[in-house]
């Protein structure tokens, strides 16, 4: 049968075609041959053959001729039938076969299009929250359509990055953010400006977070502007950021390539919370980190000279290390501080490190120019610009 070769191209189940033909034809016969009469059609799994059969229902008194049959004359065909029983005759009609062949052509490609539709769904739902590739094939007015393969992703403006600027056949990654079943089928949203985004790209690049050894704990992000991620190991052999920075930047150079520029801190993380505030808040060095527990909030002292460099361009390095921690931050300079030495709502907790950026890399965008694999600042953000060669970094490590 066609319905076979149908069932292995497609991957629709036999029996699912057929039971749906069968529905399809009861509609037709009913429809052509005017009646109200319960019927059921039947075809034979391995013939092909179709019969319509006409059902009664046995009752003791008539009250629908077309629907049901008396008791007496139920039992002069059987005298095994009681009230209740259904009887089936057969009333397949001779030009059936026209109206049958028409129909199944119709259900059949109305099935293998909703077939296919929920397999495009339940291939894309657990892919939720994953990276895809794919190729843009067309820009509206608001939203990139961007093909990933057997289905088509809706890249929204909500989910664009505003720096980023998008090319019909241009390949591009986009986290999955969504996947919606719709009437017209399934409607995959995607997004360039996701944290996730950032996170699985280092998935891809870095073996170390596929094996688990290395984890990211949390990301922060302004997407096409700058990224925080914290990292952690529990290996005291691996050294968490250097194997996310890769020989000579090489690892972390793939990812801002992809993200356009986009510069990227990774810091590690700590389960100590004013040191982890610390870190977050570099390239800046607090003198001073006092935590409340209860609020969540963290009051971080540091240089006079240290202040802009803390807060960042417009307030993003202290924006993106509250994301980054989930805490509340504010920082003041120790001139600030002295003259308001306000501090009874925060525990006395003090944290300070003089080598706790060495943990850090800051990555520019300007990957052009990392020949020597520089990790640095963003000197547009800062007059003291902290510079460190991956290979240096390495150095120091080793010696530690």
């Amino acid at each position: 049968m066609a319905i076979e070769d149908l069932e292995k191209e497609k991957g629709v189940p036999k029996d699912v075609l057929i039971e749906a033909i069968e529905l399809a034809l009861v509609s037709a016969y009913k429809k052509n041959y005017g009646t109200s009469q319960n019927v059921r059609v039947s075809i034979d799994r391995d013939s092909g053959d179709i019969d319509v059969f006409m059902r009664k229902n046995v009752v003791e008194e008539v009250g629908d001729e077309l629907t049901e049959i008396s008791l007496e004359d139920a039992m002069e065909l059987d005298s095994r039938y009681i009230a209740g029983d259904i009887i089936e005759y057969q009333v397949t009609p001779r030009d059936f076969g026209r109206i049958a062949a028409q129909t199944a052509k119709q259900v059949v490609v109305q099935r293998i299009r909703e077939a296919e539709r929920g397999m495009v769904y339940d291939d894309y739902v657990t892919k939720q929250g994953e990276i895809v590739t794919g190729v843009i094939q067309r820009i509206g007015y608001d939203s990139v359509f961007v093909n990933i393969g057997k289905a088509e992703g809706k890249l929204v403006a909500g989910e664009q990055t505003p720096s980023e600027t998008y090319v019909v056949n241009n390949r591009i990654k986009a986290y999955i953010m969504d996947v919606k079943n719709t009437p017209k089928g399934p409607q995959i949203y995607l997004s360039r400006s996701h944290p996730g985004l950032v996170k699985k790209l280092f998935e891809l690049e870095v073996p170390e977070i596929q094996e688990g050894i290395v984890e990211i704990k949390s990301v922060a992000r302004e997407a096409g502007l700058r990224t925080k991620i914290a990292v952690y190991t529990a290996d005291e052999n691996v050294d968490p950021v250097g194997a996310c920075v890769g020989s000579r930047g090489a690892r972390v150079r793939n990812v801002v390539e992809e993200l356009f520029g986009e510069k990227i801190d990774i810091i590690v993380w700590s389960e100590d919370t004013a040191e982890f505030i610390a870190k977050a808040l570099s390239p800046a060095k607090p003198d001073k980190v006092m935590i409340n527990e209860e609020e969540k909030t963290a009051l971080v002292i540091v240089a006079d000279t240290q202040l802009s460099l803390a807060i960042g361009k417009e307030g993003q390095n202290v924006r993106l290390a509250a994301k980054l921690c989930g805490w509340k931050i504010d920082i003041k300079s120790a001139s600030q501080y002295d003259e308001l030495n306000d501090d009874e709502d925060f525990d006395d907790i003090e944290y300070v490190d003089e080598d706790f950026d060495e943990e850090t890399a800051y990555v520019d965008g300007e990957v052009d120019e990392m020949d020597e694999a520089t990790i640095e600042a963003d000197e547009s953000e800062v007059d003291d610009t902290v510079i460190e060669d991956a290979d240096e970094i390495d150095d120091d490590r080793s010696e530690k």
